[in-house]
């Protein structure tokens, strides 16, 4: 697919156009964020950043497009400026792969306010999605420790929201995928093994194994539950196992995809032992996710392999990320979106978040958001329980939002999925394990400075009714 400017809503072309006539060089500044952590989980881990920064720098409309646009009635002189659209904002961000947290900024966006409208849509879009499916992944990573991780999903992703999928679960921890071309663009590992069909295309099953291995030696995994599991793929596989010993080939593993994965695992690790085949690795798969990794551990299934999908790349049970991107400051002046739910009300200005570190380096538990201009952030309170505040001064204070693109270009080296990927691992280390629990994680203290406070509450006053 390819992403153009008219990737967006129409809403957001109406209030640009009203931009164009009457505010056309208003300076915006918005924030993006979001309210609760997926999963009832603990945290999110950032994900989709590289991907809307390469789009960004080459952003424009398209001829048809502006063809398509002037049937809804936009004027002529605000068509004309979007042919010559480009993003020239500045964006400052928490570093993709960071570990995140709810209501505080992850992301800031200054621009045009035009440019930074238009914007909006994609930015959500990739953004939601792809942090959604690396917080799974990391959730999955957790429950199956060091174990390898297949990403195969794709056939049950929504659409091609299956090649942001696979980009954003290598982020999370996963080791390779199925889907051919996003492993070909974001150089992740590709992999896989065979469908049932393949068996069923034969008259014998011990045949498919055979043309099988014949043809692909390497990395040759056998589905091994078409017919039965214990009594014909196992078997099979096993005669065929031995044959490619003797041509000095190695099966590579054996794949259950249905039934009690924790009792049939335990009986072919001993049936493959028993044959002298303690090399054959075991791959599971059948709508696994955090949850059934974790019971199959604690079950000892000797499982080496584990191929997730569909819960995985749907993001089951959540979805969606409730990521919201809101106005803080226009024209220097601050913003503020009120609402009756208390934790729904924004923060005005611009702004930085700093992490606090404990003396062995470890996430203590709290991100204070300050003004952009603060220096020297000393305590921290509750965003709306003035009885609750911490003081700063005995921990290390970590800047986390960077600029990352200035006139619409970007200023840092891009980084590999991989990279991303070890750099992720590397921040959930530091982590504590509380936050990381699936039942009742420990909450992460999000505050604000006492100068932020104190501003949002006076704007808050300004516009009571």
């Amino acid at each position: 697919m390819i992403i153009t400017a008219a990737y967006t809503d129409l809403y957001q072309l109406t209030m640009a156009q009203v931009y164009f006539n009457t505010k056309p060089d208003g300076l915006a500044v918005f924030d993006y964020y979001y309210r609760n952590n997926p999963f009832d989980g603990g945290y999110a881990i950032f994900a989709g950043l590289e991907d809307i920064l390469n789009i960004f720098e080459t952003l424009k409309f398209s001829s048809s497009d502006i063809t398509y646009l002037e049937t809804h009635g936009f004027e002529q002189d605000f068509l004309d400026y979007l042919r010559d659209f480009s993003f020239k904002g500045t964006i400052i961000s928490s570093k993709e792969g960071d570990v995140v947290f709810p209501n505080r900024p992850i992301l800031q966006v200054e621009a045009n306010i035009i440019e930074a409208q238009i914007i909006e849509t994609l930015l959500l879009n990739i953004l939601n999605f792809q942090t959604l499916i690396a917080t799974k992944a990391s959730r999955i990573r957790y429950s199956a420790k060091n174990e390898v991780l297949l990403d195969m999903g794709l056939r049950r992703a929504h659409a091609t929201g299956g090649y942001y999928a696979s980009r954003a679960a290598a982020i999370g921890g996963f080791d390779s995928t199925s889907n051919v071309k996003a492993a070909e663009d974001y150089n992740i590992p590709s992999s896989g093994t065979m469908a049932h069909s393949f068996i069923q295309s034969y008259d014998d099953e011990l045949r498919a194994f055979r043309d099988f291995a014949k043809y692909r030696p390497k990395n040759c995994v056998f589905l091994v539950d078409t017919y039965n599991t214990l009594k014909s793929g196992l078997p099979n596989a096993i005669i065929v196992a031995k044959e490619m010993e003797s041509r000095g080939e190695q099966l590579l593993g054996v794949r259950l995809d249905s039934g009690d994965l924790a009792y049939l695992s335990k009986k072919t690790r001993k049936i493959l032992d028993d044959a002298n085949l303690g090399y054959v690795q075991i791959v599971a798969s059948n709508q696994l996710d955090e949850y059934v990794i974790k019971s199959l551990k604690e079950q000892g299934a000797p499982i080496d392999i584990y191929g997730v999908g569909t819960n995985l790349v749907t993001g089951n049970p959540d979805a969606s990320l409730g990521g919201v991107y809101k106005l803080s400051e226009f024209n220097g002046e601050p913003r503020i979106k009120l609402s009756e739910d208390i934790v729904k009300v924004s923060l005005p200005y611009k702004k930085q978040v700093y992490r606090m570190l404990d003396e062995n380096g470890m996430f203590y538990g709290a991100d204070a958001v300050a003004r952009f201009s603060e220096e020297n952030v000393q305590q921290m309170v509750h965003p709306f329980d003035p009885r609750k505040s911490l003081d700063l001064n005995r921990f290390e204070h970590e800047t986390l939002l960077e600029k990352v693109m200035e006139n619409g270009k970007k200023v840092l080296p891009a980084r590999t999925v991989s990279e991303i990927a070890a750099y992720s691992k590397a921040r959930l280390e530091k982590l504590p394990e509380e936050y990381k629990r699936f039942q009742n994680p420990h909450i992460y203290k999000i505050g604000l400075s006492t100068k932020l406070k104190q501003e949002r509450d006076a704007l808050v006053q300004t516009h009571k009714f």
